[in-house]
């Protein structure tokens, strides 16, 4: 099977499950928005990806995707900036992509919303919450959250639209459903904050192994690679 029929017959597959996992909990398939990761895979598979109907890619590291971006001008693809956002990398993203699911302190918030003022673009953003307080992972605290959501509410030039978070990797995809929930409480308690319910529209939630559990508790975004793609390529090592 070429690259363009393994990736048409994995997103089918892919879509079929997310419907089902929607239709599970008596929400509508459209409410869910799926991504697809194509970190370390070639432009090649992303165009494979965007001839079988998928628009909205996302990219962990800023050169890659802005290298993404360049190479596919040609096609109307949405593009979601996903991982670690440093700040002297915020005015590049800032400028470049269309989503922004990483913004996990004050000041890559205000680096973001000056990136994106220079260069005339409106940035939609999502708050990377930490949930596990893994080493390896991003985001901000809990308890600092209600301050960071009235600093992107009072934004000039980014759209805050919602929450992200990305749980501890287990075995059993049930295992990340407490993790899911609690975003969702969280942003319910966003709202009863008196943060206004408009910027909290997103949850940026569930990845190949337990996107359909992530979808019952709430997701209005899935980020999908391995599933649609393949396994990933081996990453060399440094030199």
């Amino acid at each position: 099977m070429d690259v363009l029929s393994h990736i048409s017959a994995n997103l089918l597959n892919v879509r079929a499950r997310l419907d089902v996992a929607a239709a599970a909990v008596g929400r509508s398939p459209s409410d869910v928005r799926l991504i697809a990761v194509s970190k370390t895979f070639p432009i090649e598979s992303v165009r494979a990806a965007a001839a079988a109907g998928q628009m909205a890619f996302g990219e962990n590291r800023v050169q890659e995707g802005l290298d993404k971006i360049a190479a596919s001008r040609d096609l109307a693809l949405e593009w979601h900036l996903i991982g670690h956002l440093q700040t002297n990398k915020a005015r590049k993203a800032a400028a470049a992509f269309a989503w922004i699911h990483s913004i996990d302190s004050l000041e890559l918030l205000r680096k973001v919303d000056a990136g994106a003022a220079d260069a005339g673009t409106r940035p939609k953003v999502l708050l990377q919450v930490d949930l596990a307080h893994e080493e390896t992972k991003f985001g901000v605290d809990e308890a600092a959250l209600v301050d960071l959501a009235q600093a992107a509410v009072a934004a000039k030039a980014v759209d805050f639209q919602g929450l992200m978070t990305v749980p501890p990797i287990a075995e059993n995809p049930e295992e990340a459903r407490p993790w899911f929930r609690r975003l969702r409480d969280l942003r319910d308690r966003l709202a009863s904050s008196g943060i206004d319910p408009a910027h909290l529209r997103e949850l940026s939630m569930g990845m190949s192994h337990d996107f359909e559990i992530a979808i019952a508790e709430g997701a209005t975004m899935v980020r999908v690679g391995t599933a649609i793609f393949g396994r990933r390529p081996p990453v060399s090592p440094a030199p």
